[in-house]
């Protein structure tokens, strides 16, 4: 037990699957007192057979929660012992389904008081603990049937290395990487336009001297990502050139250099952000959403791929 207590919750996995083989070897060892001769493995399918009904091994599978080649293993093992006989069936012979046969009903039913002083000695076993570990199970299925824990784990991971994110203001050294983060993307799904060429080949002239301004994301001294506040004639602000590296993808890099640009944007008091994007860039759309980004009709736009406008009210 010391090593569960160094290793501590990440041996979750490790930790209940030694207390599944304590609880299984010692199954056996009831089944032996009882006389049953039936492995501890082969309860579950066995033990959803209806006396008196058939069922098919994908339907055992989904009521027991097993694959449906465990299954089939273990339906071919009974069936060895002849605790089971298969048939086809009626409709589609291609099917196959398994009921207890004669032997097998025997068995169910010498089973009885077993089953009975098992649940008994378990419910003792439980009022001895400070935690019903029944209901803890029961509990810790449905959230991973919400929320799997890889899922659980990678968002955490997520929130770890993000921590390593520094958003920085733009110097002229950032240049050239504001430039290679814009046209990886750009290129990857469209071309590069004019436009494109005078704000990435010269974001002093074009954004910073009219008021602009730029923010660089670095994940470990490398930058990672950028984004762009360009004035607007109604004292507002455009968000543009937002990119972020292939090679940082994950790290809500997007979220973070956008989020840094919507507060400026606030704390100089302007009304509104505008934005122009494309409807293929799905994550893109959806991060501006989750901002609170709503579609617009706006003027013309000096791109050729923008096909979306949207605003953000402040």
């Amino acid at each position: 037990m010391d090593f569960y207590e160094r290793t501590g919750k990440m041996a979750l996995g490790s930790r209940l699957r030694r207390l599944s083989e304590q609880m299984t070897e010692q199954a056996a060892g009831i089944y032996d007192l009882y006389q049953v001769d039936l492995q501890p493995k082969w309860f579950p399918v066995f033990y959803s057979l209806s006396p008196t009904g058939e069922k098919s091994i994908t339907d055992i599978a989904r009521e027991i929660g097993h694959t449906h080649p465990s299954v089939s293993q273990i339906v071919r093992e009974l069936a060895a012992k002849g605790y089971i006989v298969e048939k086809k069936g009626e409709a589609d012979g291609r099917k196959n389904f398994v009921l207890l046969s004669a032997t097998g009903l025997g068995i169910r039913q010498k089973m009885q008081a077993q089953l009975d002083d098992v649940t008994a000695a378990i419910e003792k076993a439980m009022k001895e603990t400070d935690h019903d570990l029944w209901k803890a199970i029961a509990e810790w299925e449905f959230l991973l049937e919400q929320k799997n824990l890889l899922h659980r784990v990678r968002e955490e991971k997520k929130i770890r290395e993000s921590r390593e994110v520094v958003i920085v203001d733009y110097t002229p050294a950032w240049q050239p990487a504001f430039r290679r983060l814009n046209e990886e993307w750009i290129t990857k799904y469209f071309r590069m336009e004019e436009g494109d060429y005078k704000a990435l080949d010269h974001p002093q002239e074009y954004i910073l001297d009219k008021g602009g301004y730029i923010f660089i994301a670095l994940y470990k001294n490398e930058p990672v990502g950028a984004c762009a506040l360009i004035p607007m004639p109604d004292g507002g602000f455009e968000l543009a050139k937002m990119a972020v590296s292939p090679r940082a993808q994950g790290l809500g890099i997007g979220y973070l250099v956008g989020k840094a640009c919507i507060d400026k944007a606030r704390a100089l008091g302007a009304p509104r952000v505008y934005l122009e994007s494309n409807t293929t860039l799905k994550p893109a759309i959806s991060l501006y959403h989750k901002f609170g980004f709503r579609k617009v009709a706006g003027p013309p736009s000096p791109y050729e791929r923008a096909n979306i406008q949207m605003e953000l009210i402040l």
